[in-house]
């Protein structure tokens, strides 16, 4: 009886250590870069929530999801977030989240790591792998990359706004995710 104990508690301790831990919204953030008539134009997503498990020494036992709220996108300046919510560009009122769920990680060398996983925005899916660093901090990690992303690929930015002229296809998502131990 009391081997079992042991076992079910060691067994316990193990999957606990394994699960995922919720970013820190408040030091953490996603943000975009994409062209309006050659001039850069930057923004964030001011709500995103995730779990992560990332440990530099055994990057294949990784997990992770992360979720974006659309609806707080901010390009700077009222119109251009009013036109973002549009059904033109992310189609809030149909599709309010961005995700990403892992299910691959992997070790690059020097300090770097890919992690492939399901991404999906605007009611499509997609398989996508990302470079990212990871660094420790005394209360925690952070997990830094970016990654290019097709804005007309995954239909944002649709009737006159599929013009490249005026905005670029090309958008550049930069992330950087504080999770606490």
């Amino acid at each position: 009886m009391q081997k079992s104990l042991l076992a079910f508690a060691t067994i316990a301790a193990l999957g606990l250590s394994a699960q995922a831990t919720p970013l820190d919204p408040a030091k953490s953030s996603v943000k975009f870069v994409f062209t309006q008539m050659n001039v850069p134009v930057e923004g964030q997503f001011k709500k995103l929530a995730g779990d992560v498990s990332f440990d530099a020494a055994k990057p294949e036992a990784g997990k992770a999801s992360l979720t974006v709220d659309l609806g707080g996108a901010d390009a700077g300046s009222s119109d251009a977030n009013q036109a973002l919510v549009s059904a033109e560009f992310f189609d809030v009122a149909h599709f309010p989240k961005a995700s990403f769920t892992a299910t691959q990680f992997k070790a690059l060398g020097g300090g770097k790591y890919q992690v492939t996983g399901q991404f999906s925005l605007k009611g499509r899916s997609a398989p996508i792998s990302i470079p990212f660093t990871a660094r420790p901090d005394g209360s925690g990690q952070w997990l830094e990359g970016a990654f290019p992303l097709s804005r007309l690929g995954w239909k944002i930015g649709t009737g006159e706004w599929a013009d490249v002229g005026s905005v670029a296809d090309a958008v550049q998502v930069k992330f950087k995710l504080f999770v606490p131990k």
